[in-house]
């Protein structure tokens, strides 16, 4: 039985359709995560010794990071079976998910790696099935 896979992935949510002999599904993950941390609302605090009140830049981010390769590898643990990955979306998701599954072995079954804009669940699957079909 063979399984082709794509997946639809930004920082907020991926989208996964699974194609195999006889089923055809669809699933969401969502992150969890919000936009990349900064200060709220853009806005700078106007009270006194604020670096002492603020987690530092540096630790934000490493919290964004380690929330992201969890995110990044529950989406690893639905695709893990497929013998064949299309992955694709907007932003840089997709090329950090790229790494995480190269790092977990799984690199060498991405068939194609594309940039798209933001697409419903609909176009996504309609998407990998006339990827695969071809």
């Amino acid at each position: 039985m063979t399984k082709s896979v794509g997946v639809w992935i930004d920082h907020r949510k991926a989208v996964i359709a699974i194609l195999s002999d006889d089923t055809k599904e669809t699933l969401e993950i969502e992150s969890g995560v919000e936009k990349q941390p900064g200060r709220l609302a853009g806005v700078r605090s106007t009270a006194p010794h604020e670096r002492q009140n603020v987690q530092a830049d540096d630790s934000r981010q490493r919290e964004f990071t380690g929330q992201l390769n969890v995110y990044y590898d529950e989406v690893i643990e639905r695709i893990r079976d497929a013998e064949s990955i299309f992955v694709f979306g907007p932003g840089e998701a997709k090329g950090e998910l790229r790494k995480r599954l190269e790092k977990h072995k799984l690199g060498e079954r991405i068939v194609a790696f594309e940039t798209v804009d933001k697409m419903t669940d609909r176009q996504i699957a309609a998407k990998v099935r006339e990827y695969f079909e071809k």
